[in-house]
């Protein structure tokens, strides 16, 4: 009988892991499931393309001009669900998540509730630094 050798107990014990970790998973994924059939519905909902358009914002926020509303044209529409965004008159990119929070360019790992704070979360990123256009090309 041929020896068991480092290698081949390394593989063997990582293909069992990566089993039992599989089997937990689909475990727990299972279990969630069943139990709560509401909640699977509800993530589908999240999926909305054709949630409400958010209502349209013109204010000073430290000292900066911050304004949102329906989108014209020519700008990402697809991102932002038809919103756009300006700070000073400049396009702030700002894109509706699954989930229905708000991204920019500018904060991108912090999601917020609505359009109006992803501008005043921008400014306060900003320093007083100006914002300059999203390339398009």
């Amino acid at each position: 009988m041929p020896e068991l050798s480092r290698r081949r107990a390394l593989t063997a014990a990582a293909a069992l892991a990566t089993v039992a970790g599989v089997q937990t998973v689909t475990a727990r994924t299972a279990t969630t499931a069943s139990a709560t059939p509401a909640a699977s519905t509800a993530s589908t909902a999240g999926h909305d393309h054709h949630a409400p358009t958010p209502s349209p914002f013109d204010e000073v926020y430290k000292g900066r001009r911050i304004q949102g509303g329906p989108a014209t044209g020519g700008g990402h529409e697809h991102h932002g669900a038809g919103y756009a965004v300006l700070v000073d008159g400049v396009e702030l990119h700002v894109m509706r998540n699954a989930d229905g929070s708000w991204i920019s360019v500018v904060s991108h790992y912090d999601p917020v509730p609505t359009p109006r704070a992803a501008a005043r979360a921008a400014v306060d990123e900003l320093q007083g630094a100006a914002l300059l256009p999203f390339p398009t090309g």
